[in-house]
């Protein structure tokens, strides 16, 4: 499948691209055939389940694996027999690296202090101190690593690969070790140290919530493969398969039988004019697609009958479980904006209704 793109950079101002790169190990592949691009001061996500190649990619670009085949790019140069320190790329580990006997100032500052930056002691004291405050760890800096939680040591990691003024940073789960209080700050905080320095960010996820909020791009990995690439907006409203639904973790998805425009499902028949063509035919449903009625009320649309089990709260939205006759777990969100959420009877019976417009039909037999 060739990926879904929009966007596209032009390759004259890319800072870095892959062409066709493939990598395995033994008879793992881990990257298959993967060819992408980012532009100056764009922060792309990669999206995808464990094992789908996620890291591979990010190693490959930073040069700590080498690809059997295909090129890499950065700044219009080819650099794929380049060593990792010859690079200028700048990688935040996921495990952060830090040196366990350095100070934060010391661990920040350290590429600067030891490499060539031909700086003065005074230039580097007052840049690391502004990548310190920049990731929020302002009147920190004399601690030791050691003295510090796990989210404060990821921002440490951050900040000193950020003091060295690199043009493209690779980012391994950045967010992963922080609270969810933290998490969203350091979106907004990653999002601007990005404007702020002109940086571009490739950020590995494995959250699809994450991968949508920080990326101007989305490209998402399936088992080595690039299977979409877009905009957030078009990752989420356009799945370009059902992996990729899937993985966005906000679509029912039914299995059923795409046949001359009609697709049947455990809902019964429903007219489906337009389907985008994938190797499995599935009907999918976003969450907050979905309603609830009485059993005995009439409905216009496709529908398909679910036993309530439960809702969970989640702040700005609810989430309701149905379960259908074959056991198949139904979700549908209710947005508190759009005012009090439906109470619903524990254990009776609901009519869950969708407009089909609103549906998205992957199939085999696509016109």
């Amino acid at each position: 499948m060739r990926p879904r793109t929009t966007g596209e950079v032009d390759l004259d101002t890319s800072v870095f691209r892959l062409d066709g790169v493939t990598k395995r190990y033994g008879d793992l592949v881990a990257l298959d055939n993967a060819t992408l691009d980012a532009g100056e001061n764009e922060y792309i996500s990669f999206l995808g389940p464990s094992g789908s190649g996620k890291t591979t990619l990010l190693r490959v670009i930073a040069g700590f694996e080498a690809p059997e085949a295909g090129r890499v790019f950065f700044n219009g140069k080819d650099i794929t027999n380049l060593p990792a320190h010859e690079r200028g790329i700048g990688f935040v580990f996921q495990n952060f690296a830090l040196f366990p006997h350095l100070s934060v100032i010391q661990n920040v500052s350290f590429g600067l202090t030891h490499g060539k930056s031909g700086l003065n002691a005074a230039e580097i004291e007052r840049r690391s101190l502004e990548m310190i405050e920049i990731v929020g760890l302002s009147g920190m800096q004399g601690r030791g690593v050691d003295q510090i939680s796990g989210g404060q040591r990821q921002r440490v990691a951050l900040a000193r690969t950020l003091t060295m003024q690199p043009k493209l940073v690779l980012l391994d789960e950045p967010l992963g070790a922080l609270d969810a209080n933290l998490r969203g700050r350091m979106r907004n905080e990653l999002r601007a140290i990005r404007e702020r320095l002109g940086v571009t960010f490739v950020h590995v996820t494995g959250s699809e919530t994450e991968a949508l909020a920080m990326g101007d791009r989305v490209v998402v990995l399936d088992r080595g493969r690039i299977i979409q690439i877009g905009t957030p907006g078009e990752v989420y409203g356009s799945p370009a398969s059902p992996d990729v639904a899937h993985f966005l973790n906000r679509f029912n998805l039914f299995e059923g039988k795409l046949a001359k425009g009609t697709f049947t499902g455990p809902f019964g028949a429903v007219p489906a004019a337009h389907a985008v063509r994938s190797d499995r035919d599935i009907y999918a449903v976003r969450y907050d697609r979905m309603q609830a009625v009485d059993p005995s009320a009439p409905v216009s649309g496709p529908a398909i009958r679910a036993r309530f089990v439960a809702s969970e709260y989640l702040g700005s939205s609810v989430m309701n479980f149905f379960e259908a006759g074959d056991g198949h777990v139904i979700e549908m969100e209710h947005h508190l904006s759009l005012g009090a959420p439906q109470t619903f009877e524990p254990r009776q019976d609901y009519l869950l209704t969708w407009n089909p417009e609103q549906a998205i039909v992957f199939g085999r037999e696509v016109a």
